[in-house]
């Protein structure tokens, strides 16, 4: 039997819920944005009217003033979003038990089980979804329904704002297969990119590709891109109350200023890595892989990973293959305006300590000082506060190195 999934998207989230208590600006351009004075002028939102002018998320303020130059902006209130994201997800429970967020804004639901309680179908349950968010809180929907998560994420892009995409068994192909290929979930910039070198730009053309093209072209991604073209998503929708396996733990930061030097560029990597390995270590992780993003002040982003020869969660591992991915991506005195350190391919503890013992023999007593250290830094922080230590840094925008800064 088909599951039953829909996803649900709230139209504009962070603009609309500042104009619940502001309706006489809801037919003006309004936009929420970033602080400016930290560098994070960014848009995180807009509203229709301001969507009619090109104005985009994740663009620059004064880019999207150059394209509507009376864009009011207004400020965000993240505890407010949370807020209205909890009553939202708490609707949804009324309906089923399997709501997976995906994002503040998002949420799958898999009624499979629960549709028959209503006496509609899946359609006309999300269209009753639909009014009630909107008469109780007074925001909008845009819904997909599909037999699958990624064809009903791809349903509620669909049609927007405030409307209802069923992608059934019965339509999906002349639905789906004319969208941009870069319209489906996990097919980001990178990817649509590189498909299109091989004249792949839609979702249909992306299913006839074969498989072990896309296999080479882009490893483990590429088949299941094919699967998801195909329609042959079988990823199960998940509580949100259930948890989920981590796959990846990352920390990025925006630079008060570009950083321009090796030392300062070396400093933010360090301390972000830092901050990854004691994550990892309160999660009880190791990582068997590293990522790196480095952004230019134009926004462009580079990235590069590899593989690490054991799993690790100390920073000095972490730092020196970040270290390492960076110089491939970036040579002074090219501006750097962020930067995102990512463990990737993790595992739990109890599944890597041997392995980690027995490929670094030689070095066990090397590794067992570095975590004995680390361990007392992680002591240090939870009894005098996550700012109290750093390990081997200075501060991004100083030009030389250190050791420990208390």
């Amino acid at each position: 039997m088909d599951r039953v999934i829909l996803h649900c998207d709230l139209n504009s989230f962070y603009a609309s819920v500042e104009l619940l208590d502001r309706p006489e600006l809801k037919k003006l351009p309004v936009a929420v944005c970033g602080d400016p004075s930290s560098r994070h002028g960014i848009i995180l939102a807009k509203n229709d009217p301001a969507k009619r002018f090109g104005v985009q998320t994740a663009e620059t303020i004064w880019q999207a003033r150059k394209k509507c130059p009376e864009l009011l902006l207004l400020p965000p209130h993240h505890r407010l979003y949370r807020e209205y994201s909890r009553k939202v997800n708490a609707i949804y429970d009324e309906y089923t038990d399997l709501v997976e967020p995906f994002g503040i804004d998002e949420s799958w639901l898999d009624v499979t089980h629960t549709l028959h309680l209503f006496g509609m179908d899946a359609g006309a349950l999300a269209d009753a979804l639909r009014r009630r968010v909107r008469k109780e809180l007074g925001l909008t929907l845009s819904v997909g329904v599909s037999f699958n998560k990624v064809f009903a994420k791809l349903g509620s892009d669909y049609k927007k704002p405030d409307a209802t995409t069923v992608i059934s068994r019965e339509n999906w192909k002349e639905t789906v297969w004319p969208l941009p290929a870069g319209d489906m979930l996990y097919v980001g910039g990178a990817a649509r990119r590189l498909l299109g070198q091989y004249g792949v730009r839609t979702i249909g053309e992306l299913a006839a590709c074969p498989r072990e093209m896309l296999e080479e072209l882009m490893g483990k991604l590429g088949g299941q891109l094919h699967d998801y073209a195909n329609g042959r998503d079988r990823e199960a929708v998940r509580a949100r109350h259930e948890p989920g396996q981590v796959k990846s733990v990352g920390n990025g930061t925006t630079f008060p200023k570009n950083l321009t030097t090796q030392a300062q560029v070396a400093a933010g990597i360090r301390l972000l890595s830092d901050s990854v390995a004691g994550r990892l270590r309160r999660a009880g992780l190791y990582a068997g892989g590293v990522h790196v993003t480095v952004r230019d002040p134009a926004f462009q982003d580079r990235s590069r990973q590899r593989q690490l020869p054991v799993p690790t969660h100390l920073i000095r591992d972490i730092s020196a293959a970040a270290l390492a991915l960076t110089g491939e991506l970036w040579k002074p005195p090219s501006p750097v305006r962020a930067l995102t350190v990512t463990a990737i391919h993790l595992t739990p503890e109890e599944e890597t300590y041997e392995q980690t013992d027995l490929f670094t023999a030689g070095e066990a007593p090397d590794r067992r000082k570095q975590e004995r250290l680390e361990a007392a830094m992680d002591g240090i922080r939870r009894r005098y506060g996550s700012g109290s230590i750093a390990f081997g840094t200075a501060k991004p925008e100083e030009d030389g190195g250190g050791s420990f800064r208390k």
